[in-house]
């Protein structure tokens, strides 16, 4: 299919993080992939807001450096030298139990004397090597994953905020095996989570689990991406369809009022679930069973910005932030000491702190204005870490529909695509609605992406 002086002409959907990664992956391989992005700027839900010295990431806040390849590809992408690891503090979190902040346990010492868990609690961890596993194929709820190997405190006190963090979901909604497929594949493979961790600390190597941002926040890796790719980024250009023509792709796209049309040899999606689903496509059986991605739940989230004076806010804010267990009623999800993490958020003499309002724990208040948004996030930072007076900055980011929810039964989601692909070789679908949701997992499916995409387009023709 592709020749050295005639490379496959391969077309991304979807300039947002997997995509941008995807193609400059290709484009290192000599082959010509172009990326169409239906917004004015690249990176998705990627980015951030400058104002003075004020810095709001909108989107996600930091990455994980968990693997190699996350730290080898920030490396080639040029911007080794600009990475702004997270301040040592960061290591401390909190976590709020009864009104007030608890820092997690760090080691085995410290779990022993927090007052986080109870006594109950903590003894019935000791039995968690002994308990069974489940089945490999069961459909089991994070919730209850949690409480049969670790029990109810655990679920309450450190899961479920975990997992408002992360997804700002429901750990009785969400599926085990497909929203935390390592936490499924530690009790599979070892039977216990305990005897599991062990095994895998003991091996580990590489880089260990640092995050990172950079000065201007992460929106510098899809700028850094699209200023590499230059002209094969198509800003403001929205793909309608997609067409099995021949041997090839035909796209249909929109700019402006004008509707034009283009061939690709392969055609890489990587696209939000409610894209995918509203893509036409046609040309090979099956075409339309995307359309059953609508039904992916994405609650919306509210991201708050609040900078105060130093001497405005009276916890010492050491530490990565505080997230609220549901069971304390609280009205954010958590808050990040933002100033705290990483340089350049704020001015000096002053804090920012980034809170989360909504999710699936309480969909209704992200659609609150703004004025009732300050005032909710204010009275809950005043509670919890003692600010007082009105911010010096402040700043809102709502995602009406943010992070696509892996619930039981989401394998039916993830059979519809592999279908789809199956059905129309040379369409390649990736991203967060099918290979996580964290940037380090966008970062992983540009990849994987990439690495397919390739050797469709060296194979010989048929």
């Amino acid at each position: 299919m592709s020749t050295s002086s005639n490379p496959a002409r391969i077309a991304v959907i979807g300039g947002g993080i997997t995509g941008l990664t995807a193609a400059w992956h290709l484009h290192r391989a000599g082959l010509a992939p172009v990326v169409f992005e239906e917004s004015g700027r690249p990176g998705g839900v990627v980015g951030a807001v400058r104002s003075g010295d004020w810095l709001h990431e909108i989107g996600p806040n930091s990455v994980l450096e968990g693997s190699p390849e996350v730290a080898a590809f920030i490396d080639d992408l040029g911007l080794g030298a600009r990475r702004l690891y997270a301040a040592p503090e960061a290591k401390q979190r909190y976590i709020v139990r009864d009104g007030r902040l608890v820092a997690m346990p760090t080691s085995p010492l410290s779990f022993v004397g927090t007052p986080l868990f109870s006594l109950r609690a903590k003894l019935r961890l000791l039995g968690e090597p002994w308990r069974r596993r489940s089945a490999p194929e069961a459909e089991e709820t994070v919730a209850d994953f949690v409480v049969r190997r670790l029990g109810p405190e655990f679920l309450d006190y450190a899961i479920n905020p975990f997992v408002a963090g992360v997804y700002a979901g429901n750990p009785r909604l969400l599926a085990v095996r497909h929203a935390f497929p390592k936490l499924h594949a530690l009790e599979q493979e070892h039977g216990s989570l305990i005897r599991g961790a062990l095994a895998r600390r003991n091996t580990s190597g590489g880089p260990k689990g640092r995050i990172f941002s950079f000065p201007e926040g992460l929106g510098e890796i899809p700028a850094a991406l699209a200023a590499r790719l230059s002209a094969a980024v198509r800003l403001s250009h929205r793909v309608v369809s997609v067409q099995r023509v021949d041997r090839g792709w035909r796209l249909e796209i929109v700019r402006g009022n004008a509707v034009e049309s283009a061939d690709f040899d392969l055609v890489v999606c990587a696209l939000p679930a409610d894209a995918l689903a509203d893509l036409r496509l046609a040309g090979f059986a099956g075409a339309d069973r995307l359309a059953v991605l609508r039904e992916i739940a994405h609650p919306p989230v509210v991201s708050v910005f609040s900078g105060y004076r130093r001497e405005q806010v009276a916890h010492p804010l050491g530490g990565f932030g505080v997230l609220v267990p549901e069971v304390e009623q609280g009205r954010v999800l958590g808050t990040l000491f933002s100033s705290t993490l990483f340089p350049s958020r704020a001015p000096a003499g002053h804090v920012a702190l980034t809170s989360f309002v909504g999710g699936m724990r309480a969909p209704e208040l992200a659609g609150r204005p703004e004025a009732e948004l300050r005032r909710l996030v204010q009275e809950e930072l005043g509670r919890l870490l003692g600010a007082a007076g009105e911010p010096a900055y402040f700043r809102i980011q709502r995602w009406p529909r943010a992070i696509p929810q892996y619930t039981v039964g989401y394998q039916r989601f993830k059979d519809a695509m592999n279908a789809v692909e199956a059905a129309a070789p040379g369409l390649l679908l990736g991203g967060n609605c099918r290979d996580g949701i964290s940037v380090a997992n966008c970062l992983a499916a540009g990849l994987r992406l990439a690495h397919a995409a390739q050797a469709l387009a060296m194979a010989p023709a048929a």
